[in-house]
């Protein structure tokens, strides 16, 4: 199997599944009405409810959404071989995670732009609504610190990196008050994507200078400043640096992503892994489980994922000019994800096996399992690092994208720049995902305090968003800076679609409400009866084989309480949203062939 063939069939799956039931679904499920104005004109108040261009929002939403997940998912599931990711990256993005975004994007809107929690309480009841709040902030908590970390790594001592991300906050900062003044998006694009570009080139010239020695951060310092920076991105206005920050990241995400493509293109790299391998069944060295159900909760962003939900009824919905806007950034940006996570798995599948296994697995375990290194000293020294045992599927990712590239003839002595280029990249690729959400922290905090605070509730009060927006920094700043996410951190991929699941949960409410034909409901209830079963059965799985096995190297009590809890609340929204659901299925409207206006 060669690469081209995989990219070739993944666009025109996309592309077809965008135009096609993209469509079907926005204009026949959810009778967008454009009639009516958005809550971004509605609350118009300047800081977050602001109007904005589609293609500035899409480049928010896509940057907020797409972290680590569409990334190092994929490179990790590759154990599997390339047949399972490949086949639920495109099959579950355009079934179930485009889907999943729409409808939490346009429910949210419906309710003026609220968050999830407070529309699950709006259409489901107060029960349904704690819990669904409870499980936000458990999950908002834990992602940013766990992202937080990945971004540790990826700087600590690297100015050239740090030098990079950094200067994307005052040309963002720049690019939204020159679009603020003069209303011309293409110029101040152009402007800031050119200054960005720069950015990133001088980067290596600094190292050695005074500068670079500045910004030569050990991780505890680094852990300090990301939540103050954060603090900044969710508490100002949102045209001000974390909408421009993101739609220019998205310039560079997209860019490479569009570059890589064209070097596959060039090179057509061989897959060198097999469609599925000896793993399939469980007791890898990565992935400890079978590959279902953990290939769905190994690649998480990319097919579907409930962080989307956070941004889909956080940020977003306060921001879209027109409801058309939600076929372009709920459905379009996910599908643009999928096609992130396609690459990123033909990233890691053009890797010898050998390699692959050596740089993903800790050294002890890799020497079980018969495999020789192939590449391996070669792209070590041509990098310039040792790579064996340098686990996560960052650097593995790293590795996969500088091949293709150094493919290249006139790239080929540059195996040393490019990987460090991705590194950056990857850190710029997450850091979007964490301001965006450290916002939408500050949205679950203001509405759970708010329910005791009144004023808390009123977006647009200013001490009150600095509350939220400091306690939101706190509570994931205080678990990055100590580092005790660790323990925690594998309850996000189980955590993350049971989201998902609440998400596609509120969805399936939504449209049995206002669709002309109830049938249109399977639109949801086909993926969410998927993923509900599959995050269960992986929650289930981890708990007796891992948390609460003594034997298992990731035994942690802890963690398995943890899980339980996350399954029962899941559990108490399902069976209430399963009552509302017979009394909607049955509602005379539908027996009457009766039409209500969507609303």
């Amino acid at each position: 199997m060669n690469a081209l063939s995989i990219v070739i069939g993944a666009v025109c799956v996309l592309i077809i599944g965008y135009r096609l039931y993209g469509y079907f679904f926005t204009k026949k499920v959810l009778r967008i009405n454009e009639k009516e104005p958005t809550p971004a004109h509605v609350y118009n108040d300047g800081k977050d409810y602001v109007p904005t261009n589609k293609w500035v929002a899409f480049g928010h939403h896509f940057a907020a959404i797409a972290a680590a997940g569409p990334l190092v998912g994929p490179v990790l599931a590759a154990q599997f071989g390339y047949l399972p990711g490949l086949l639920w990256l495109l099959i579950g993005a355009v079934i179930g995670g485009a889907v999943h975004d729409a409808v939490v994007l346009f429910a949210s809107m419906r309710r003026n732009g609220k968050s999830l929690s407070e529309v699950m309480k709006e259409e489901l009841g107060p029960v349904a609504g704690f819990c669904t709040g409870l499980a936000m902030l458990f999950i908002i908590t834990i992602t940013m610190a766990g992202l937080s970390m990945v971004v540790l790594g990826a700087l600590e001592r690297n100015p050239w990196g740090t030098f990079a991300v950094a200067i994307t906050i005052p040309i963002a900062m720049l690019v939204g008050v020159a679009y603020k003044k003069t209303g011309n998006l293409l110029v101040t694009s152009a402007i800031g994507f050119i200054l960005l570009i720069i950015g990133v080139f001088v980067g290596p010239y600094i190292q050695g200078t005074a500068l670079g020695d500045f910004l030569t951060f050990d991780r505890q310092t680094l852990a300090i400043i990301l939540p103050v920076y954060a603090f900044f991105a969710a508490a100002l206005p949102v045209w001000f640096l974390l909408a421009p920050r993101d739609y220019l990241s998205s310039f560079m995400k997209i860019g490479v992503f569009i570059a890589l493509i064209a070097g596959v293109f060039f090179v057509n790299p061989i897959i060198q892994f097999p469609a599925v391998t000896e793993f399939v069944h469980g007791g890898g060295p990565i992935v400890a489980g079978p590959v279902w159900p953990f290939v769905s909760i190994t690649i998480a962003c990319g097919a579907i994922s409930g962080f989307h939900a956070f941004i889909g009824s956080g940020t977003t919905p306060k921001m879209l000019n027109r409801w058309e806007d939600i076929r372009v950034v709920g459905f379009g940006a996910m599908l643009v994800e999928s096609l992130v996570g396609v690459m990123a798995l033909i990233a890691a599948t053009a890797l010898h096996p050998g390699d692959y296994f050596a740089i993903n697995a800790a050294p002890a375990v890799y020497a079980t399992l018969g495999m020789e290194p192939v590449n391996l000293a070669t792209l070590s020294q041509s990098i310039g690092m040792d790579l064996e045992g340098r686990t996560g599927g960052g650097v593995s990712l790293a590795v996969g994208m500088t091949q293709i590239f150094t493919g290249i003839p006139w790239f080929s002595n540059l195996s040393s720049y490019f990987y460090q280029f991705v590194i950056m990249f990857e850190a710029v690729f997450i850091l979007t995902a964490i301001d965006a959400g450290t916002r939408v922290a500050r949205y679950l905090i203001q509405d759970f305090v708010g329910e005791v605070v009144k004023p808390l509730k009123r977006t647009d009060w200013l001490p009150g968003a600095i509350f939220a927006s400091a306690l939101a920094c706190f509570l994931w700043g205080y678990l990055l800076y100590s580092g005790e996410i660790g323990p925690i951190w594998a309850l996000f991929g189980v955590s993350n679609q049971l989201m998902a699941s609440i998400g596609l949960v509120v969805g399936a409410t939504v449209i049995l409400k206002m669709a002309t034909k109830r049938i249109y409901v399977w639109t949801c209830l086909i993926p969410l009866i998927y993923l509900y079963i599959t995050v269960n059965v992986a929650g289930i799985w981890m708990v007796k084989n891992v948390y609460w096995n003594s034997a298992a190297s990731g035994y942690s009590v802890l963690n398995g309480v943890l899980s339980i809890i996350m399954l029962i609340l899941g559990l108490i929204i399902v069976v209430t949203a399963v009552k509302k659901w017979i009394q909607l299925w049955n509602s005379p409207r539908f027996i009457n062939g009766g039409v209500v206006k969507a609303g």
